[in-house]
Formats: structure tokens, C-alpha cells, sequence
């Protein structure tokens, strides 16, 4: 049984919607920003037109206050200094006493820009680059941190909902860094608490110090306390990894608040693709360019590099894509004195062609037009280069696949399994799974090689009309059953088909299908079909569910079946309990030539860095006490899976494997043991009951190499099916493993994969090794997962140290009921 639910189906389409619905045609929207360090005008309504109407940019940033104010602050400082040293001189020291800091008064109207108005919507404030929240000097970081309160608490009470505060200026390991960054990290935490309605973006690089234009009056260059050599600053080694572990400290400090997240400055040359990969799984709000991340083309405009492209196209397929700010590119234009806001504007070439400028909707407008909803029609001057070539980059993005269509807004969503056996599904559910194809053209193939192996190798069926008996257990719409009647067609093989299905709405429907598509050769059968007894002998047609399960006299004599085929199977393989089922099942299994398909399948876990997932997860464990201790369906896609592949320990690695059908003696152990039938007259598993499942319990250890630092939020588990093994001729499989789903099934779509989350993220430096424990438990009554993850640094060739271990995982109380 496919794993996506019914809430999916909004993603995919509605009942208005034919196969060629908008979302097929989807255009990514690239809401632009434009950005200046230092804004020589305030922004009025004016300004705004001008930018958005007449240029093209959907927002502007805006500093919260004024240089009047800046200068206020640097005055105070100057004037403190200065009785500290008349302090100084009349104690002789300042260690005995120090005068308390000064604080900043509050705003006045010369102080700032702003004013609570309509045009705030289209704003984002830019907090004062001019601040030092990591100074090493207490003073510094003091009235720095004061700044940012009166700007974020001005800002929130205008109803500027973004905001954006620039990074610490040093980023590092050393012991003055380190306590700068805490600093930072605590003010940030408490700025969050000051404007409890304001999103805030951290601008930060990529990697490397962020370079941003000098600035007179920056309070960095008043501290007085100053542990790094510029010398060392000069020389020290660029740390790719650094400025993500610094915004690591920062966010985890704020509890990974969904109001917190990155504006990402990208540079001219970008990095790794690990680290690419790694800030692609972080909440990014904004992708910042300046001048210098462009490069020219032989016209001398300004373009990217592939590279930047293809990173832009990643990033803007995140379920929220991140707005783009071009930082210090020029001014806007016709605000220098050089075009009116009444001059027309003009179309500009850049490199190749460019049709007309798609202008997008404002942050505040997305909410309210869709896609498709343009603003009034605009052309730009070539005083806008930068702007214009990403305007042509958005009308030029890729063609989405498959996946990306089918998924789109479900990415990252969180959903409970399915449990079959004690819910019966909506008939949306079974649609949604009907969608793929991929999985029922291999399930096809699976029972057309299996019919022409049988007739090859010229074995006996289980019918009396020489027609193999195939039971599609758990049919529910009939899928399954119909594409068993195409490979009976297929081989010319003649089949005698039975359909199980224990939920009564659906056994409606295929009633209903049986009559009107299958030409009534099918027997459908309402069971479950661990209590089925298997088909009656001697039929000359179709049966009803009461003769095979309510007869009052003497029971006909039931048959076998040849071939049974299910699709039981979860995000893990086996957590919708498919391995139960088949066992309960397996008595109508022809015991010397029965088929199963599928014939095995197996479960492959990786341990996964998931922010987003475990800040939703927290969020809900407030109301949920079971929260973190429930897995999940998920369509990952703001991961980073932060294993490395090595000789004997790949990224993705196979805890367990079930086969289907089981040796007799493993069920006849299994009937023993639920009748009481053991040595000594009881028996019993350590988890309770008999001890009748316990051949489907499972344990795994699994060690992952990691070869840069990062922080583990879950685990990621997937699984791999064997439907049907032809020896010479091959086999027929599926798979959701990222790094087989292609070769095996292309484009499959039914399962998401599971996602085990852990209580706290569990954080590893460079060079490290992640264990991973998983148990598969049960108890007679129901399934379910424990887990545990431990973090090592490798001290040696073969010696290792603990760094720290998760609490255990332990999904009991919400198992799969048997």
C-alpha cells in the first residue's frame, strides 16, 4: 500500500481540474529586491512607485534609522569614554568599579525613516551594519544590542514584517570568537522576543568574512579590547564550513524559531558542492548579489555562471523559494536626476534577445494573486542591467520533472503513516496512489514474466481448468486486478483471478468494476486476507464473499493460489506491517510452485540534517507529547544528508530484508506459539504476548562516515522491492533509495520516504562517524520502531571518542495495530 495520503491530492489537483491543470505550466515567480548599504533617501510611497512601476523591483529595503541617529550613538560612546578615563584617573584603576554603560535614549522623529503606512508591506528593514553584536568589548556589544532592540521594537511597531540583521564580522573557533558569536546568538534570541510578530533574516555569506562596503563611525573600530592580530585576520585559512557553523550556533541558541532564517550573500566563486547542498537544507529567506558575484559577457552586461544558474534553479524549487536581493548595484533609477518617473521606459538587450520584463507581485501581493497575475506591464532602462538578467533567468528556468510537478507544495510535509489494517481508505486515498504508473507498469511486467515463466517451465496450477490462480489480496479500487487481466493477455496464459479486500466501500467498487470492465471474471472476495480460507474448488464462476466465508453446512473444499500479489508496502517496506499480512495470508499459497510478488523487499536508512522538519516537529510536540517520537511520511526535499560514501560504509545503507514465502517450520513455530503449543506450557516474548511475530523483528547497526561537521535532526529510511526474480531473464524491482529509484523505477511517485526524528539535534565536527541503532519491536498486537543515534570523532586509526548520543526514539504508543 502506497503511503501518500489524502491531503495530497491538494497538490495534485482538484475535481475542476483536467490533466492540463495551471500547476502543469507552472512559471517560477522571482520577487526581486533592491538593496543599498548606504540609502541616501528615505522611502516614500514615490520612491517605491518609481521602483516597482517604472524599473521593475518588487521590494526595497530600508534602514530603520537615520545617520542622525548614528550619530547620536557615536557621541554617546565618545562622551562615555570619556568619563571612564576621568574615572580611571581619580580611582587609579577601573578594576575595583565600573560605571554602568550608558542607554541610548529613545528615538526621536529625526532618528528614523519610518512611519506605519501602506507602502511597509513592499519594505524589508535593514537593521545598522554600523554595530558590533560580537564585540569582544562589553561596551560595544552593549549599546550595539540597544541599537538593535529600538530598531527591531520601532520596526515591529510600523508593522515592518521583515527584517534583516547582518552577520557577525568574524566568524571562528578561537576563544574571543567563540564568545562573540554567543553574544550575537543571545541578542539575537532576545531581538526575536522584542519584535514577537517580526521575521528575521541573518545576512550571512556563503563562506569566508562577508566583505561589505567600510563604513565611518562603525562601532567595531571603537573596541578596546582586541584579541586577533589583523595580521592573524589576514593569514587565517578560509574555513568553508565555518559561517554555516556559526549560523548553526545562532539559530539552535533560538530554538530553531520559525521566525528566524538566512539571507544568504552569494560570492563570485562558489564553494563545494557539500556546502552548496548543506545551505540549501537551511530556511533561506533571501539570496543577496553584489556587483562583484556577476561576471560580463562580451556585451559587457553583467550575467552569472552556469554554476550560479544551476544554484539558483535548486534553490528556487524549494517549497518556499527565497526572494533575491541585488545589494550595492547602482541606485534606482530616475531617482539620480537622470529619468523622471514620467519618462518612458525602454527595453534593454542583455547578451541574447530579451522579450518584454515579466514584473512580479510584491511579497505582500503573492498572497493574493497567483502565479499567473502580473502587475501593469513595465519596461526598464539598461540602468538596470542586473535587474533585466534576472528577469530573463526567470523566464528561462528548466522545464520541472515529474516528481517536482507531482510534488509541488509538498514538499517537507509531515504526515502520519497509514495503517490499512485498522482504517478503511477513502476512495481520494486509492486515487492518489493510482497516479503512478511506474509502479503498476513493473508490477505488470512482474506478473507477465511470472505467467511465462509458469507456462515454460510447464508447472501444475491450482485450478481445475488448468488456468493459474492468481489473488490480488488487498485490491482496493483494482489497479492491480487490472493490469493482472493485461498480462494474462499478454502471455496468453489463462488466469483464474481473485480480488480480497477487507474494506466494505471499496468491495463496492469492485463489484461495480467487475461488471462493467472486467466482463464479471473476477471473483471479488470481502476478507481480510489473513482470514481467508483461499478460493473454492470445482467453480464454474464467480462467487460472493458470503460462500467463501458464511457457508453454515459442510465447507466445499477450498483450493490454492499461484501467484499472489499485494502491495502492502510502506516508506520502509514493511511499516504498514506487510510482513504480517503476507504471513496470515500464506496458507492459500500454493506451498511447492506459490509465487509471491512481491518476493522480498528490504529497508535502507541515512542519517539526515532536516532543520525545517525538526522545527516543525518541536512546534507541534508543544500540543503533541508523541511528536518526536512518530514516524513520519515526508517527501523530503530541504535535506542535507550529511553521510559521506565510502568503501564498506555507502550513505545509504540496508538494515533488514523480509522474503516472501516463508519456510513452513518458521509458521509453524509462529501457530505454536500463539496457541500456547511451546516447551513448558507458556511461552511469550519480552515485549509481551506470545511471541507468535517474534520471526519479524529485526535489529540493525549502522555506522556513517562524515566527512564535514554538521548536526544530525533524523533519519531518512527508504526500501528497495524484489516483485518478481526471472533468474536469466532479470528482475523486476522498485525503489525509493535516491541513489537506485532511477535505474530501478524512474519517476516512481507512490511512496514518500520515512522520516525518524530525534528529540535533540545532535551536533559532530569534521571527521566523524554517526551510529545508528534500529529496532523493529512487536508485541503480538502491534509494530513499532526504537532508535538511536550516537556521534564519534575518529582519534586514531582505530580508536574513537563519544561525542554524544540522542534519546532513544521509541514509536510504541502510536505503532502499526495488527
Amino acid at each position: 500500500m502506497a503511503t501518500m495520503q489524502q491531503p495530497f491530492r491538494d497538490a495534485v489537483g482538484n475535481d475542476d481540474e483536467g490533466p492540463s491543470s495551471p500547476i502543469d505550466d507552472y512559471i517560477p515567480t522571482f520577487y526581486i529586491g533592491h538593496h543599498e548599504a548606504q540609502r541616501p533617501l528615505p522611502i516614500t510611497e514615490p520612491v517605491l512607485r518609481q521602483a516597482q512601476d517604472n524599473v521593475g523591483y518588487d521590494m526595497l529595503t530600508s534602514p530603520i534609522t537615520s545617520p542622525h541617529f548614528h550619530s547620536r550613538v557615536l557621541t554617546l560612546i565618545s562622551s562615555h569614554l570619556s568619563d571612564l578615563a576621568v574615572f580611571e584617573a581619580e580611582e587609579g584603576s577601573l578594576e575595583n568599579g565600573l560605571p554602568p554603560p550608558p542607554i541610548i535614549p529613545p528615538l526621536n522623529p529625526v532618528d528614523t525613516p519610518l512611519s506605519p503606512g501602506e507602502t511597509l508591506s513592499q519594505l524589508i528593514g535593514y537593521c545598522s551594519p554600523w554595530i558590533d553584536l560580537a564585540s569582544p568589548d562589553p561596551l560595544i556589544a552593549n549599546i550595539s544590542r540597544q541599537v538593535l532592540n529600538i530598531e527591531v521594537a520601532y520596526a515591529s511597531f510600523c508593522g515592518l514584517g521583515n527584517l534583516i540583521i547582518p552577520a557577525p564580522k568574524t566568524f571562528g573557533c578561537n576563544a574571543t570568537e567563540s564568545d562573540g558569536l554567543a553574544r550575537y546568538a543571545r541578542a539575537i534570541q532576545e531581538a526575536l522576543h522584542v519584535g514577537s510578530y517580526v521575521n528575521i533574516a541573518i545576512h550571512i555569506p556563503m563562506y569566508g568574512n562577508y566583505q561589505g562596503k567600510e563604513m565611518t563611525g562603525d562601532l567595531a573600530a571603537l573596541a578596546r579590547k582586541i584579541s586577533i592580530s589583523e595580521e592573524g585576520k589576514k593569514n587565517k585559512e578560509i574555513d568553508l564550513f565555518e559561517t554555516w557553523d556559526a549560523w548553526n550556533t545562532i539559530r539552535s541558541v533560538c530554538k530553531y524559531s520559525s521566525r528566524l532564517s538566512v539571507a544568504l550573500a552569494l560570492p563570485r566563486l562558489l564553494p563545494t558542492q557539500p556546502l552548496q547542498d548543506r545551505w540549501f537544507a537551511e530556511p533561506l529567506k533571501l539570496l543577496s548579489f553584489t556587483p562583484q558575484t556577476f561576471l560580463k559577457n562580451k556585451n559587457g552586461h553583467p550575467v552569472l555562471s552556469r554554476a550560479h544558474q544551476s544554484l539558483i534553479t535548486k534553490y528556487m524549487r524549494l517549497k518556499n523559494a527565497p526572494w533575491l536581493l541585488l545589494e550595492d548595484v547602482g541606485p534606482i533609477p530616475g531617482l539620480d536626476g537622470r529619468l523622471d518617473a514620467s519618462d518612458a521606459p525602454l527595453n534593454i538587450v542583455v547578451g541574447t534577445p530579451t522579450p518584454d520584463s515579466i514584473t512580479s507581485p510584491t511579497p505582500a501581493e503573492a498572497t493574493s494573486k497567483g502565479p499567473g497575475e502580473k502587475r501593469p506591464h513595465s519596461r526598464v532602462k539598461d540602468v538596470a542591467p542586473h535587474l533585466v538578467y534576472l528577469r530573463w533567468l526567470q523566464r528561462n528556468q528548466p522545464a520541472r520533472n515529474i516528481i517536482e510537478k507531482f510534488g509541488q507544495g509538498y514538499q517537507d510535509y509531515l504526515q502520519a503513516p497509514l495503517q490499512p489494517l485498522t482504517d478503511n481508505l477513502e476512495s481520494v486515498t486509492y486515487e492518489v496512489f493510482e497516479k503512478d504508473p511506474v509502479k503498476y507498469d513493473n508490477y505488470e511486467l512482474a506478473i507477465v514474466q511470472a505467467l511465462a515463466d509458469w507456462l515454460e517451465q510447464g508447472k501444475p496450477t491450482s485450478s481445475t481448468s488448468g488456468a493459474v490462480v492468481i489473488a490480488v489480496a488487498g485490491s482496493g479500487r483494482g489497479p492491480l486486478v487490472t493490469r493482472a487481466l493485461k498480462a494474462s493477455q499478454t502471455t496468453g496464459v489463462p488466469v483464474e483471478l481473485w480480488a480480497v479486500e477487507k474494506n466494505p466501500n471499496a468491495y463496492v467498487l469492485l463489484q461495480r468494476h467487475n461488471e462493467e470492465d472486467w466482463g464479471g471474471v473476477v471473483n471479488v472476495v470481502k476478507s481480510d486476507m489473513r482470514a481467508w480460507k483461499g478460493p473454492l474448488k470445482d467453480i464454474s464462476g464467480p462467487v460472493s464473499s458470503a460462500t467463501t466465508t458464511n457457508s453454515s453446512g459442510p465447507a466445499s473444499p477450498y483450493g490454492k493460489v499461484d501467484i499472489l500479489v499485494s502491495e502492502l508496502l510502506g516508506s520502509f517496506a514493511d511499516n504498514e506491517l506487510s510482513p504480517e499480512c503476507l504471513d496470515g495470508v500464506q496458507h492459500v499459497l500454493a506451498p511447492q510452485y506459490g509465487i509471491s510478488i512481491p518476493s522480498s523487499y528490504t529497508s535502507h536508512l541515512t542519517p539526515i540534517l532536516a532543520p525545517r522538519l525538526h522545527a516543525d516537529i518541536s512546534h507541534r510536540a508543544i500540543n503533541d507529547p508523541e511528536a518526536t517520537e512518530t514516524p513520519y511520511v515526508v517527501m523530503l526535499h530541504a535535506i542535507d544528508y550529511v553521510a559521506t560514501s565510502v568503501p564498506d560504509h555507502p550513505r545509504f545503507q540496508q538494515s533488514w530484508e523480509f522474503v516472501h514465502p516463508l519456510p513452513a517450520s518458521t509458521l509453524a513455530i509462529a501457530e505454536a506459539r500463539r496457541g500456547g503449543g511451546v516447551s513448558g506450557g507458556g511461552g511469550g516474548s519480552m515485549a509481551g504476548g506470545d511471541g507468535a511475530n517474534e520471526h519479524n523483528v529485526r535489529y540493525a547497526r549502522h555506522t556513517f562516515v562524515c566527512k564535514d561537521r554538521g548536526v544530525v535532526n533524523g533519519i531518512a529510511g527508504y526500501f528497495e522491492a524484489v516483485l518478481y526474480d526471472g533468474g536469466e531473464g532479470g528482475k523486476v524491482e522498485l525503489s525509493t533509495r535516491p541513489d537506485t529509484i532511477d535505474a530501478k523505477s524512474r519517476d516512481m511517485i507512490s511512496w514518500f520516504p520515512i522520516y525518524f526524528p530525534i528529540k535533540t539535534p545532535l551536533y559532530f565536527p569534521d571527521d566523524s562517524e554517526i551510529d545508528i541503532s534500529v529496532w523493529r519491536q512487536t508485541d503480538d498486537r502491534k509494530v513499532w520502531y526504537e532508535w538511536v543515534v550516537d556521534a564519534y570523532v575518529m582519534m586514531g586509526p582505530s580508536k574513537r571518542m563519544r561525542l554524544g548520543t540522542s534519546e532513544v526514539g521509541s514509536s510504541r504508543r502510536v505503532g502499526c495495530l495488527m
